[in-house]
């Protein structure tokens, strides 16, 4: 027990209720149940949610800011309140990070809990380079992530057509600082696993309260757990998938970056949400789907649009 503890094997799932007071309870029963402690003192704090289009978390797509907001109150009651809170998201090829959060309330949220936001595509970057396999890929990592004594890590649970699952490993991803990521496409999977072994937040906070699957549904779950992997591949599970058969999950485990062995799920049951999580059909359309993602492409390039994320996967 003690060594899945070390190791950050625990995934806690918690049933909340839909009110705010609800969210906040279920997050202070699920950070619990992880059993995180620090290694150091908390002075600065970046919380990353998922926030890759201009839709309300109402929809799945989006992380609703009363977790966001559950999580600075969580975060004081811990760690004092005079603690450097930032909430921080990078552009995207179809969002741009000074809208979404103005649009979905996030600039109303940072003014009520004296917060700041960071665009991370605005910071100073530091080019970081990894091998996955036998590729070698290269990042624009911006700074905050890498310098912050707490970095969490918010993301949904939603289904993705062209890697399956898009959770937590997936979110940090979505912190890479340039903008138009779909570069990374023809590796997606690679670069899902490459980043993740250069930024490791502290702890993952799933926003499960709406999920996405074939359509939105609400769940309301909080999951938390101190390893991306580990609650990826529980994560995986509840939308109905076998996570060994999840691509970039398998090269983790080769590359060091996961260890299936010994996760430990603590809290509800992960059965009563798998049962009314919305799950795609078995039918693979990826080979449909690689071909309309190239005609997309094609177009963008031609006519200076954005894909939608629904269409992109970002």
């Amino acid at each position: 027990m003690d060594e899945v503890v070390r190791l950050g094997k625990i995934v806690s799932m918690v049933r909340s209720s839909e009110s705010d007071q609800g969210i906040r309870e279920a997050l202070a029963k699920a950070l619990t149940l992880t059993d995180f402690r620090p290694e150091a003192k908390v002075r600065s704090v970046v919380i990353k949610p998922n926030l890759c289009y201009y839709w309300n978390s109402s929809t799945g797509y989006t992380t609703d800011p009363r977790v966001v907001e559950g999580i600075i109150d969580w975060v004081r009651e811990e760690f004092g309140p005079e603690v450097d809170i930032k909430i921080a998201e990078a552009d995207a090829t179809a969002m741009r990070t000074k809208y979404v959060f103005r649009m979905l309330g996030f600039e109303e949220l940072a003014e009520k809990k004296k917060v700041s936001l960071f665009n991370l595509s605005e910071d100073k970057l530091i080019e970081r380079k990894v091998n996955v396999g036998r590729r070698e890929i290269t990042y624009s990592v911006p700074s905050l992530l890498l310098n912050s004594d707490l970095f969490i890590n918010v993301p949904k649970l939603k289904i993705m057509r062209r890697v399956k699952i898009t959770c937590a490993m997936k979110n940090i991803f979505g912190c890479i600082a340039a903008p138009r990521k779909f570069a990374y496409h023809p590796y997606l999977e690679e670069a899902i696993v490459g980043i993740n072994k250069i930024l490791h937040p502290n702890l993952t906070i799933v926003d499960g309260i709406v999920a996405l699957g074939k359509h939105p549904a609400k769940l309301n779950l909080i999951m938390a757990s101190t390893d991306v992997f580990s609650i990826d591949w529980v994560a995986s599970q509840t939308m109905g998938y076998r996570p060994s058969q999840i691509k970039f999950l398998k090269i983790a485990r080769k590359e060091g970056v996961g260890n299936s062995a010994g996760i430990l799920v603590h809290g509800d049951k992960m059965s009563d949400f798998a049962r009314i999580f919305p799950k795609e059909p078995m039918l693979s359309v990826n080979r449909f789907w690689n071909v309309l993602l190239r005609v997309f492409k094609l177009y963008t390039k031609l006519a200076k649009d954005v894909i939608h994320p629904s269409l992109e996967g970002i």
